[in-house]
């Protein structure tokens, strides 16, 4: 059994999305005869993408929902459908006790990502932490520091919107 949590950015540009499921196919290739589970939040890009690619590749999909309230309040009416999509073909679904969508929710879901995979694939374009915490760059920073290995994914092409 291999376990690969993921991060990312969540504004990728349309083509960047494209570029970024072909590195994902690729990472993911030597893992086709293994027993493989992709842990994600499902948030829109990163997240959602790696998911599906997770799916397509045979693997199971464990969830993790940063609130209690994190669908209601969180997930954008053009994600939401994918959201429910994903949610609904994961083996399991692990919602984070907190009430509400904020700061701290997104980083105890992150170190539960981290808990349960051996490996992080970061969809992440390199700059240095915002300093808001809980964002990719800050879980590649934890994950490097708990002796996690970190596989990073940022095609040549791929940008984020403005």
């Amino acid at each position: 059994m291999t376990s690969l949590a993921v991060t990312g950015h969540m504004d990728l540009t349309e083509d960047s999305a494209s570029l970024i499921r072909e590195a994902l196919v690729e990472l993911l290739r030597p893992y086709a005869d293994t027993d493989l589970i992709g842990v994600s939040c499902i948030a829109q890009g990163a997240d959602s993408l790696f998911a599906e690619r997770i799916l397509a590749a045979g693997g199971r999909l464990v969830v993790v929902v940063p609130s209690q309230d994190y669908r209601q309040t969180t997930v954008p009416d053009d994600h939401a459908e994918t959201f429910d999509r994903l949610l609904a073909t994961a083996d399991e679904v692990c919602v984070m006790p907190s009430p509400t969508a904020d700061r701290q929710a997104y980083e105890a879901a992150n170190t539960m990502l981290l808990r349960r995979a051996e490996r992080l694939v970061a969809i992440w374009d390199g700059q240095p932490p915002s300093g808001k915490g809980g964002g990719t760059a800050d879980l590649v920073l934890q994950a490097q520091r708990e002796g996690i290995p970190v596989d990073i994914i940022w095609p040549a092409g791929a940008a984020r919107r403005n």
